[in-house]
């Protein structure tokens, strides 16, 4: 049974196979075919087309400006760009120094600008820093004042249970 349903599974596959060939080739197949069969009759159907079509335009036709490719007269309906083009060298260095020169300034403002507000904020900080140093010193300063408080108390404390036993007292001690 299997060798039968292997063999026929075999068969299946072969014939998708030609068929998917076909399905991929066929129409270029087809036209390849149909093209060669016509030029064997030959004759056409119609007769050939008289067109009344004008030739194709030319690009100096179309813009006759494009064809004048020369560098001496590129501006000269411009006034401002042949001013630019009259000026001599040492005019345009000049020209491009003072334009190094106001952007170099400009960076000088706003470096002006960035290093006040750092300034500004490291001030800031600054009394931060001492408001937090007072409040620690004042802290420390109260816990001295308790610590010697608390010593004095202590000895008050001993003081008072010394005389305390010296009486008779037999407690705790607390220390």
């Amino acid at each position: 049974m299997s060798r039968r349903s292997g063999n026929c599974l075999r068969c299946c596959l072969v014939v998708f196979a030609v068929i998917s060939a076909l399905a991929v080739c066929g129409p270029a197949l087809y036209w390849r075919f149909k093209k060669s069969i016509k030029l064997g009759a030959s004759k056409p159907s119609c007769p050939p087309c008289i067109c009344d079509c004008p030739p194709p335009l030319s690009l100096l036709k179309i813009a006759p400006g494009l064809a004048n490719l020369s560098v001496t007269d590129c501006g000269s309906n411009d006034p401002d760009l042949k001013q630019e083009m009259e000026k001599q060298f040492v005019d345009l260095l000049t020209e491009e120094l003072k334009l190094q020169e106001a952007v170099s300034t400009e960076r000088v403002r706003h470096m002006n600008i960035t290093f006040a507000e750092a300034k500004r904020v490291a001030s800031l900080y600054q009394r931060e820093a001492e408001k937090c140093n007072t409040a620690t010193e004042t802290c420390e300063e109260a816990r001295e004042r308790a610590e010697a408080l608390l010593i004095k108390e202590r000895k008050v404390t001993l003081l008072w249970e010394r005389r305390a036993r010296q009486m008779g007292w037999e407690g705790m001690t607390f220390l």
